[in-house]
């Protein structure tokens, strides 16, 4: 396969991808009662200025919103499909600001930094210590990150999270946190129904497509099956943990 080749079929598996997530609530599992519980682990000031990075189709802002009085959101994705789902939603609202950006560049200073499984695209450490320097005195990072719950994991788990050789137990996330100069305040395991909220309109979506789609979209659709199997069949050995932390200095 040549260069040009292989670039289209890459370009044509996005498009694929993107056609399955086209206007899901959420582009990963989490629910509003993660965003609630992290309301009680800490402070924020009465007009908290929140980052929500990589916010996708924006599930997480209208509980963000709900953890200050006065709190505003810049929502921060580097997808414009997804931002204009969540401008469909949020345009009008001062509170809201939505910007087209690189997750590694929030840009500005905040009360908290949110982001829902995404930080490993970054690397946990390398994704805090780039944030560091937008956070506010006394501001936190909230972020969730894929772990496994057994040490060591199972063989058939680690081969299926065998594209992410980074991820670890929580002692290892806790370590890379420590590595970047944060310490951490609270931990939480996302529940069952946090994945649900995520798998369950992909399910119906991958249903609608599957009569009619071409290769490539069929394999895209086979690749979120196996994923949901996956879970479905060791969801109890693996997860995301949603870890707030804050600069030990």
């Amino acid at each position: 396969m040549n260069d040009d080749t292989a670039a289209d079929a890459s370009a044509s598996k996005a498009r694929a991808f993107l056609t399955l997530h086209r206007n899901l609530p959420r582009e990963g599992p989490g629910e509003p009662a993660d965003i609630e519980w992290l309301g009680r682990q800490i402070e924020l000031p009465e007009n908290a200025l929140i980052c929500d990075i990589a916010c996708g189709p924006g599930a997480d802002i209208g509980p963000l919103l709900e953890l200050a009085p006065g709190a505003s959101v810049v929502a921060i994705d580097h997808n414009p499909q997804f931002l204009g789902q969540l401008a469909d939603v949020w345009t009008g609202d001062p509170r809201v600001d939505v910007r087209l950006a690189d997750m590694s560049e929030p840009g500005g200073r905040y009360d908290l930094i949110w982001c829902a499984g995404a930080a490993y695209f970054l690397g946990v450490s390398e994704a805090l210590k780039g944030w560091r320097k937008s956070l506010n005195s006394g501001g936190v990072i909230a972020f969730s990150e894929p772990c496994f719950w057994n040490d060591p994991p199972s063989e058939i788990v680690r081969e299926i999270w065998s594209g992410y050789p980074d991820m670890s137990g929580e002692a290892g996330i806790a370590e890379r946190v420590r590595a970047a100069g944060f310490e951490t305040i609270a931990t939480r395991r996302l529940a069952d129904s946090a994945w649900e909220a995520y798998y369950g309109p992909l399910l119906e979506r991958m249903s609608e497509l599957h009569e009619g789609a071409d290769d490539t979209l069929r394999a895209v659709l086979r690749d979120a099956a196996a994923e949901i199997a996956a879970w479905n069949e060791y969801g109890d050995e693996f997860g995301y943990l949603l870890s707030v932390v804050r600069p030990s200095e």
